[in-house]
């Protein structure tokens, strides 16, 4: 299930804050709002007491998360460059259209347990999902061996979100709900690990360029090395003293 929590936590807030001051999404993936949106809205549409009963805390907690998410994702397409905004869009209307497909099938075509069961899997299924979007940001992470674009309190509430929505689901005994919320506790258990293996490292934005320890000078594909060597070796050709 989607995440309140997660969708209106105060570091996503400042997530966006920086986005629309820069006004630019940097290295910010957008594809893990796109598909909370969707997680929402199919959970919500699960939630209503004609698909399954007693869920109504469910639908009121995901269609909230839904309309935030829905200005994330807004924000995030203004700023967003002119290929990756192409993508995010398409993702969005992916979004739109399985919804419509789901509420549409739930509505005319299935009836009963038929339809919670249909409506359950959709939610289960794109909740899985969700929780995986973030896996190209874990790639960065371990990559850069930077944490700047993987903060500490949106992996902490996805951790906490997940673990709150799938203790709910055990409880009330619903597996489309427990299931994709225990992946999510994994998942977020997962991101915490690696923030504190990297929490104190700057990493590196380019693989090119690096610092180079002795004075903090710049380093570019070894271009200074033969100086440095010579330096080194107590040795300057002729032609380069002054």
């Amino acid at each position: 299930m989607p995440l309140l929590c997660s969708s209106s936590c105060p570091q996503r807030m400042i997530t966006f804050k920086r986005i629309i001051k820069s006004k630019s999404t940097e290295q910010f993936s957008g594809v893990p709002y796109v598909m909370t949106l969707l997680n929402c809205l199919l959970s919500a549409w699960y939630g209503l007491s004609f698909v399954s009963k007693n869920n109504i805390l469910v639908s009121t907690i995901n269609g909230t998360g839904a309309a935030i998410e829905s200005i994330y994702v807004i924000i995030f397409i203004i700023y967003a460059p002119k290929k990756q905004k192409a993508k995010i869009l398409g993702l969005f209307t992916f979004v739109l259209t399985v919804f419509s497909a789901v509420a549409f099938i739930s509505l005319f075509v299935l009836h009963g347990n038929g339809r919670k069961l249909f409506c359950g899997l959709a939610a289960t299924i794109f909740s899985i999902i969700m929780y995986a979007s973030p896996l190209s940001i874990m790639r960065l992470v371990i990559k850069t061996k930077s944490v700047e674009f993987m903060p500490f309190f949106l992996s902490l509430f996805v951790f906490l979100c997940g673990t709150s929505w799938f203790i709910y689901g055990l409880l009330g005994g619903d597996a489309f709900i427990a299931i994709p919320n225990g992946f999510g506790c994994g998942l977020g258990t997962m991101q915490l690990i690696l923030y504190f293996i990297y929490r104190n490292n700057k990493g590196s934005s380019s693989p090119e360029m690096k610092k180079s320890p002795g004075n903090g000078s710049i380093e570019i594909n070894g271009a200074d090395k033969p100086h440095q060597e010579k330096q080194a070796n107590g040795k300057v050709p002729q032609d380069e003293q002054v």
